[in-house]
């Protein structure tokens, strides 16, 4: 009989190292099943290395060395998901799935993180603990699947619910920036037209008004000075002011304190605030019912999800959802103490546990505020049109009623000459 190492969860969701002897992979997991323990990772013990098999790591140590893994893009990674999950589906062996798709890629990062995942398969890791040494291009959440997965021989229908958990995230993302692309693209080409305007056609009023000598309105003055300002240096500060928000706000993002701020700064912001908490809630809702269905104990999963929410506010009222489940409280009594969610949302969850049936009750949460998040979208822009139209007409007709109202008193002087 072999000997295999594993790593499992017990019943109040500590995690549990050992050994166990069993003839297959298969009887393993159901001897460490029937000690009430979750395996999360499982593999045979090695006897001894081989030449070969030295060689292979070294191999691989000297590939890591050469280049390392960096970021993956979403789109790619997705597509990934989906093939391996069809390839696993048709029954294909992981190793000649990883080479195929490691073929089909073009030349890129995750190119070279799948053959490096599969230079480890082949060495004897899991796929879960290939992919765990490259975090840049496979996340925590994606490599707990894996290994949950792995560990109830299902790696097929996770790979499945993974891809269409990703796809999902995506088409969201997708939607979001799709609608925000034209409101900020007015915005910008209307400042650079007005600075234009303020540099290089005010001035020129401004020298034909002082050598006349007329003696100018107050609306006038505080147009000529603004222009003075603005090409006096003025539009350096109205280009970097995004960017240092931007860097304020990255640099109180470093400390804990500051983030719980930012963030709880960004649900309070009037219409973009609500938006913001919808999509919030349906990133953890969604997260957390893939991690369930997959089977993850919920105690792992609420650790995973709180990593990956995005927002400090989540990540807090998650910590005290998962202290109170371990404390023996249900789901949804400290998710409502918490007060990130409306009522309804605490209510279906509610529901969801007492059928037995919470992991879809999720989704289904997470695919109502995904729309929901959709038709406000939709509607800010649509409010954003005619404000920005209004904002506009009042600045051009601002600065046409400042240039023109000196010209009755220049034309009577220049006839009275």
């Amino acid at each position: 009989m072999a000997v295999y190492q594993y790593e499992a969860m017990n019943s109040v969701g500590q995690v549990v190292k050992s050994e166990v002897e069993a003839n297959t992979s298969e009887e393993a997991v159901t001897k460490i099943r029937a000690m009430g323990h979750f395996p999360t990772k499982i593999k045979e013990r090695a006897a001894r290395k081989t030449p070969q098999a030295t060689t292979v790591r070294r191999g691989q140590a000297k590939a890591a060395q050469r280049r390392r893994v960096g970021h993956v893009s979403g789109k790619l990674l997705t597509q990934f998901t989906r093939q391996l999950s069809t390839l696993q589906d048709a029954g294909l062996p992981i190793l000649r799935s990883l080479r195929i798709l490691e073929q089909q890629q073009k030349p890129g990062m995750l190119r070279i993180a799948i053959r490096m995942v599969a230079d480890d398969v082949e060495g004897g890791s899991t796929l879960s603990e290939a992919m765990a040494k490259y975090p840049k291009a496979f996340d925590n959440l994606y490599t707990n699947m894996v290994a949950a997965g792995e560990a109830g021989g299902v790696l097929d229908v996770v790979l499945r619910r993974l891809a269409e958990f990703m796809e999902s995230s995506q088409r969201l993302k997708r939607r979001i920036i799709g609608a925000m692309i034209y409101p900020a693209a007015v915005v910008s080409f209307a400042v650079l037209i007005v600075m234009g305007i303020m540099i290089f056609i005010i001035p020129k009023f401004q020298k034909i008004f002082t050598e006349f000598g007329a003696k100018l309105p107050g609306v006038t003055m505080a147009l000529m000075n603004m222009s003075t300002w603005v090409k006096g240096g003025g539009w350096l500060v109205i280009v970097g002011f995004p960017f240092g928000v931007f860097l304020v706000l990255k640099l109180m993002r470093q400390a804990q304190s500051g983030r719980y701020f930012v963030d709880m700064l960004k649900l309070k912001l009037p219409i973009l605030g609500k938006i913001l908490s919808k999509t919030g809630i349906a990133r953890f809702t969604r997260t957390l019912g893939t991690l369930l269905s997959a089977g993850v104990p919920i105690l792992e999963a609420l650790t995973i999800t709180r990593e990956t929410t995005g927002n400090e506010v989540f990540t807090r009222a998650l910590i005290k959802v998962h202290d109170g489940i371990r404390e023996g409280e249900d789901f949804a009594a400290p998710l409502r103490q918490a007060r990130i969610v409306e009522p309804m949302v605490v209510n279906m969850i509610d529901v969801g546990e007492e059928t037995g049936e919470l992991d879809k009750m999720l989704s289904r949460i997470a695919d109502n505020y995904e729309e929901e998040v959709q038709t406000m979208v939709t509607g800010m822009v649509s409010m954003l049109e005619p404000v920005m139209v209004i904002t506009l007409g009042v600045i051009v007709g601002f600065i046409v009623i400042a240039i023109f109202m000196p010209l009755p008193t220049l034309i009577q002087s220049m006839q009275g000459r």
